[in-house]
């Protein structure tokens, strides 16, 4: 298939397929950066400092430029035309402080354990789990976020009137096709940062890869259910856009930040979140 065989054939799928294929895109690109443990002995730290904040800095620039702002502008647009009143800021700011609440619960009720952590150090309700499987769900509750964010961004394309309120373009295909593919890139790093730490501690090439990969495995998951919620409950949608915004805030400044500065790379690390912010916004912009 062409380039354009290929994107023809995935904008004629439905908002739920279009969810589907690219939750698996990202978990596809988790898969073959963990794959990296085949080839590589060990890992150089600086290295991975560096991948995380390249994470940090995508996942910063895709919540506003890919979910906050088509949010406020939405309902901007809509107030507009008249068919709401809401202040353009409300429904975002609402949106953005659940989504931050929804992981500061999951973060308090999920026994999980951040990179390069000791297991003494593991956060959530106390467990015996193993170390591999607490490392594995800190991913697993970072990669919910992404998932929703990418199945809000497909979902909100439903409706061909949202396509063009007021004649101005607030969500288009190529604006959901750069978030999938911004979250993708970074997940690559991230999967080659989950697996080669499980690698260190002595386990197998093979179930190092195995748990490296199954930490994205909530992705498409996630991205389904999204957009399923945006088109059941049209309203919804700039609370959802942003609650996916304050999901993945959170989590940058939660885990991924203070991971990546957790080597003493520091510079390093801010370069690569600085890095990551403009190959998102590059991508939204070129895109969308």
């Amino acid at each position: 298939m062409e380039k354009y065989e290929i994107y023809n054939w995935f904008i004629s799928k439905g908002p739920i397929l279009q969810a589907l294929y690219a939750g698996l895109f990202t978990w596809g690109l988790t898969a073959l950066g963990a794959s990296l443990v085949f080839f590589f002995k060990s890992s150089n730290r600086k290295i991975l400092d560096c991948a995380l904040g390249f994470t940090g800095g995508v996942m910063i620039a895709a919540s506003f430029w890919s979910l906050l702002s088509p949010a406020i502008s939405y309902v901007e647009m809509q107030n507009e035309m008249g068919l709401t009143s809401l202040p353009g800021f409300l429904p975002p700011a609402i949106g953005f402080f659940l989504g931050a609440l929804f992981l500061y619960i999951l973060d308090k009720t999920i026994p999980h354990l951040h990179l390069f952590a000791n297991k003494e150090e593991a956060e959530g309700p106390s467990t015996n789990w193993k170390k591999t499987i607490l490392l594995v769900l800190a991913i697993a509750i970072h990669n919910i976020p992404e998932g929703l964010a990418v199945g809000v961004a497909f979902g909100a394309l439903a409706n061909p009137e949202l396509l063009g309120l007021g004649g101005n373009s607030v969500f288009t295909i190529g604006g959901a096709i750069a978030l999938g593919i911004g979250i993708g890139i970074q997940n690559f790093p991230e999967g080659f940062a989950v697996s080669m730490p499980l690698r260190r501690q002595g386990v197998s090439r093979w179930k190092s890869w195995k748990w490296g990969q199954l930490s994205a495995i909530v992705e498409p998951i996630f991205a389904v259910i999204g957009a399923a919620i945006v088109m059941t409950v049209l309203p919804i949608l700039p609370y959802a856009l942003a609650f996916a915004a304050g999901a993945m805030i959170f989590i940058v400044v939660e885990e991924v930040i203070p991971e990546s500065q957790r080597g003493g790379n520091t510079d390093l690390a801010t370069m690569g979140l600085i890095g990551g912010f403009i190959v998102m916004m590059c991508l939204d912009v070129a895109l969308g």
